[in-house]
């Protein structure tokens, strides 16, 4: 949970709901999950456009993890809530600067919100990497040659987003979704977030997930 007061009323509306579906309350049929567009061609923003925004917003790379300390008070720590789950970060640390951290957890809310449109189970992102320093940078760069040395990740504005792994939020729900319409349902999110100009968004398809930077238009 993030470090910030939260407003009671989502959380409210989240249980209400459960609580329906949990009780035989009816939900509705499951109306048709399909995205309209393309992956590839709707989240193509390259490298140095996250980098460029990245190096504008966000803060100077840390060297080691040992000098986390003074940085961190200028970023908001990130840990799973309702909305997504931090998974063991091997590469980076759960810091985001304040405006990143917000477009995060709209995500989260977003995505939340079309499935219940939907009348679809309520599930959990997963967030896979989020800050790296430069020593992680070089790290990641030695298990793998693609990874970039000018990563966006530097800076506690960038975090990455699966697109193949999700947690369903009430196990007694015997409605699931695969992971492919779920992962409609996330890119309409963010192409919506997209086109409100509050973020850079790549398409990672080895990486299996959505390479995201926050944005603020000039």
């Amino acid at each position: 949970m993030r470090k910030k007061h939260m407003n009671l009323l989502p959380l409210f509306l989240l249980m209400v709901s459960f609580a329906l579906v949990s009780c035989g309350g009816k939900r509705g049929e499951l109306k048709k999950i399909w995205y309209d567009g393309s992956y590839n061609r709707d989240f193509n923003d390259l490298n140095d456009v996250h980098l460029a925004m990245a190096r504008k917003l966000g803060i100077d790379p840390i060297s080691t993890r040992e000098d986390i300390g003074h940085a961190s008070k200028k970023m908001e720590e990130i840990e799973t809530n309702k909305y997504y789950e931090v998974e063991d970060l091997t590469h980076s640390i759960p810091f985001l600067v304040s405006d990143a951290a917000d477009l995060l957890e709209d995500i989260g809310k977003n995505f939340q919100d079309s499935l219940r449109n939907l009348n679809a189970p309520i599930y959990r992102l997963k967030v896979t990497s989020v800050t790296r320093t430069v020593a992680d940078v070089g790290k990641l760069r030695k298990r793998n040659g693609n990874s970039s040395k000018n990563s966006a990740h530097q800076y506690g504005t960038t975090f990455d987003v699966s697109w193949v792994r999700y947690t369903k939020m009430d196990e007694k729900d015997t409605l699931n979704i695969d992971k492919e319409q779920l992962k409609m349902v996330l890119a309409m999110v963010l192409r919506d977030l997209k086109r409100e100009e509050r973020c850079y968004v790549k398409h990672e398809r080895k990486q299996g997930c959505f390479h995201i930077t926050v944005r603020k238009s000039e």
